[in-house]
């Protein structure tokens, strides 16, 4: 598989980031991300807020990171998750989460960008913190549509007048490319997949990211 920018960058960024959820780092940096991060706990909260009960259920995970919102699946008593990430450690910290907590025979990682081949159909899908990094939303929802069922949940960064600028101009330092939507290019890009129905949370703070969810 060819890495991507936003690939490469996240293989560097994977232990970092997987601290953001653990409670493993000090005092200073939990206050600054419940402060300013806090988008990334809110979207956890809405995401299994809109699915309700998944006993029995399927799920992917695209951009399934170090494996947290997997985890709280297969603990509301998933049937079966696959998480895809295009980033190795991550998936390498996916597989010591899951492994670790007793489900070994309940998952299937994937080293892939999205869309891949051979995915197979869903219940659900995670779409959470990925849109930011996507060239083509476009074909992205429409491929998204074709493998769930039901419903799925999926983040988009808002524009901002200094909040976007100044992102833009610190992942370009890191070679990473980041888009951002407003509420209506959300609409009209989830209509033009094909979603029939669209609701969108916008979470109000130093992120503002909107969380969707999208049904078939």
């Amino acid at each position: 598989m060819i890495k991507t920018d936003a690939s490469i960058f996240f293989d560097k960024f994977a232990v970092t980031f997987d601290t953001f959820y653990d409670g493993k780092r000090n005092a200073l940096m939990q206050l600054i991300d419940k402060n300013f991060r806090k988008d990334i706990f809110l979207r956890f909260t809405y995401t299994f807020d809109s699915f309700g009960n998944l006993k029995n259920k399927t799920l992917i995970d695209i951009g399934c990171g170090s494996g947290i919102y997997l985890l709280e699946a297969l603990k509301r008593n998933a049937k079966h998750i696959t998480g895809l990430d295009p980033a190795t450690e991550m998936l390498k910290l996916t597989e010591a989460r899951l492994s670790r907590n007793g489900f070994i025979d309940k998952f299937r990682l994937i080293e892939s960008i999205f869309p891949a081949t051979n995915l197979g159909k869903y219940d659900y899908a995670i779409v959470m913190g990925v849109m930011d990094y996507v060239k083509d939303p476009s074909t992205f929802l429409k491929e998204l549509k074709n493998i769930i069922s039901e419903a799925t949940c999926v983040s988009f960064p808002s524009k901002h007048w200094f909040r976007t600028p100044f992102r833009k101009f610190r992942y370009s330092l890191r070679k990473c490319p980041v888009y951002f939507y407003d509420e209506n290019e959300i609409k009209n890009l989830a209509k033009s997949a094909g979603f029939s129905k669209v609701m969108i949370k916008k979470i109000q703070g130093a992120g503002m990211d909107y969380h969707v969810t999208l049904m078939p």
